[in-house]
């Protein structure tokens, strides 16, 4: 077992991102793991950029409303207790509604380092 103390929050890079947003590491996985999670806290109307994850992103609301969009035009409101799964590659953005603030955990995986495998994969 591994106790890791909590990690400073920061503002998030403003080039990822429109609005002010503070992202507060977690968890960043050692192989065989490869499980990113950050607590990423939203102001008012903030949001991400248009971004993708290669191995795709999981995001569980733990505060506030917020807003999440693909580039296929949907938009869905989430709140406190939601959990959206942005598959593989969906283009996509999220951040809070324009007057509340929203957090979420953000879950992803990296792709694995050149030259392994995932676990239980063949050669």
């Amino acid at each position: 077992m591994e106790l890791n103390p909590i990690r400073p929050t920061a503002k998030a890079p403003a080039q990822n991102f429109t609005g002010d947003v503070y992202l507060t590491p977690i968890y960043n996985g050692t192989e065989p793991s490869r499980m990113t999670v950050a607590l990423v806290r939203f102001t008012p109307g903030a949001h991400t950029n248009w971004h993708r994850h290669a191995v795709g992103q999981t995001l569980h609301v733990t505060e506030g409303v917020g807003l999440v969009g693909t580039r296929h035009g949907q938009v869905v409101r989430v709140r406190a207790g939601d959990t959206v799964v942005c598959p593989p590659d969906e283009e996509h953005w999220h951040g809070a509604a324009a007057d509340t603030f929203m957090s979420h955990l953000a879950m992803l995986e990296n792709l694995p380092a050149a030259g392994t495998r995932p676990p239980g994969s063949s050669p």
